[in-house]
């Protein structure tokens, strides 16, 4: 019976669909969620795709404002036309990137199972289970470099239950190249599999080359920009407790590391989980250290999630089929509760913000210099320049005292630099807060309109610069 199953092309099939659908699904349920550093990115793809070079504004210096080095590179291609049509080809991207993705989690989950029922029902329940992490799927079609990381992540993970070392190390350092974080991850993976494999002295190699594109681009970074580390770093400071609150958070809303917490099964056998869920605890070890992350939805944590589900089915033929149960059901109730709350906020995110956009370009149409703290929609409405005070594509505000959303930008700068229009959100933050309040800015800036923002009620207020006779 046992080699029956093994063989029967059905069970593959079945398992593959189900793993397509685990991640598509929730994909086009979130279709419309992005968040506003997503067109970052973009604005470098299209000055590289027009041969302007690697820079945020088109006459502006070269800086670092793209976390993952490789992300705008290899969406130049896809720069063509608007920033919002070149953000829906990267949607397209990341979404079939986690479709293929997700047919090889299922393929790998089915071989992975060797033709033992318990641990097909496990792949299908893993699999059930992670469709209802809607996270993965949110960041699939975000038009974020997360989609492409976490197809990169699960056939790295795949490659490793079938104990193919190179390739899993060559697919796990590609992942890290575009989320940095992933490098531990990426490091205990492959020396997991040299190490089941015996394969002592090909653990060196394995090691070198699951690290080395993350390698390349720190080497990078401090050839061209004079730092191993993405201007977000500076201007995203954060700290160690913040980073484990982050990490315990997106553990759970993930819902697949619920599944693998079966210490005792662990400890029986089980080798490729054991592999697996180490590398698991080491990212989120890397995420604790590295702070966590403002955006919503645990994207650092996103891209291994998937792989758990290879874990759960490794495991489960040692555990109780009561406690798989248990933790399969936790998973299922809990995957419920958090999507049927916190989704439906994110599901209309990129249709408001396109809105927002359109409402911009005519207002900022003759604008020379702009500055605001949510640069990606203000890169797509305008191609003024802009002065970002989150400091993320900006070196001199970047290492600016206060967080992303307080650094001390005082109106002097803004003069120096030439702007004539400031973008003030309504829930203000620190950094207009203090301008706002600022003698200096309110005898040289004029509010002139207001531009609505989603139906909650939020807006952009548009400062212009008075006239010097007004002054």
């Amino acid at each position: 019976m046992t080699n029956a199953l093994k063989t029967r092309p059905l069970v593959r099939l079945v398992l593959m669909v189900l793993g397509v659908l685990a991640v598509v699904v929730p994909a086009l349920v979130m279709r419309n969620f992005t968040v506003d550093d997503a067109l970052i990115p973009i604005r470098y793809a299209r000055h590289l795709r027009e041969g302007l070079g690697y820079r945020f504004d088109p006459s502006g210096p070269s800086t670092d404002g793209v976390t993952p080095l490789p992300w705008a590179f290899l969406l130049a291609p896809l720069s063509g036309g608007t920033a919002l049509d070149a953000l829906a080809r990267a949607k397209w991207l990341g979404a079939l990137g986690v479709a293929l993705a997700g047919g090889a989690l299922g393929l790998g989950a089915a071989d992975l199972a060797k033709g033992d029922r318990t641990r097909i029902a496990a792949a299908a329940v893993g699999l059930v289970v992670l469709g209802l992490a809607f996270p993965v799927g949110a960041y699939a079609a975000s038009g974020m470099e997360t989609g492409l990381a976490t197809a990169l992540a699960t056939l790295a993970a795949v490659t490793a239950s079938r104990r193919r070392l190179v390739a899993t190390s060559l697919l796990a350092g590609l992942a890290a190249s575009l989320r940095p974080e992933l490098v531990m991850w990426s490091a205990t993976l492959a020396l997991g599999v040299a190490v089941l494999e015996a394969r002592w002295k090909s653990a060196a190699i394995a090691f070198g080359l699951s690290i080395a594109p993350f390698a390349l681009c720190v080497a990078l970074r401090l050839i061209f920009f004079g730092r191993p580390v993405p201007l977000s770093v500076l201007a995203k400071p954060s700290d160690l407790s913040h980073g484990v609150t982050y990490a315990a958070a997106a553990a759970l809303v993930l819902l697949t590391p619920l599944l693998v917490i079966a210490p005792l099964a662990l400890r029986r056998g089980a080798p490729i989980a054991r592999v697996l869920v180490a590398a698991f605890v080491v990212h989120l070890v890397a995420v604790s250290l590295a702070g966590g992350d403002w955006m919503p939805y645990a994207r650092l944590v996103v891209p291994v999630a998937p792989s758990l589900v290879l874990a759960f089915v490794d495991l489960s033929s040692l555990s109780k089929p009561a406690w798989n149960g248990a933790r399969a059901l936790a998973a299922i109730v809990l995957g419920v509760l958090v999507a049927t709350n916190a989704a439906p906020a994110g599901r209309h995110v990129g249709r408001d913000r396109a809105e927002l956009v359109e409402r911009a370009k005519p207002l900022l149409a003759d604008c020379k210099t702009i500055a605001a703290l949510d640069i990606g929609w203000v890169s797509a409405a305008s191609d003024a320049r802009i002065v970002d005070l989150a400091g993320l594509t900006d070196p001199a505000i970047a290492v600016l005292p206060g967080g992303h959303t307080s650094k001390r930008v005082d109106t002097s700068m803004l003069l120096d630099r030439g702007v004539d229009t400031v973008l003030v959100y309504s829930e203000t933050r620190a950094v207009e807060w203090r301008l706002l309040r600022s003698d200096l800015f309110a005898s040289r800036f004029a509010r002139e309109a207001e531009i609505p923002f989603g139906t909650r009620g939020a807006s952009y207020a548009v400062y212009r610069r008075r006239a010097p006779s007004a002054q």
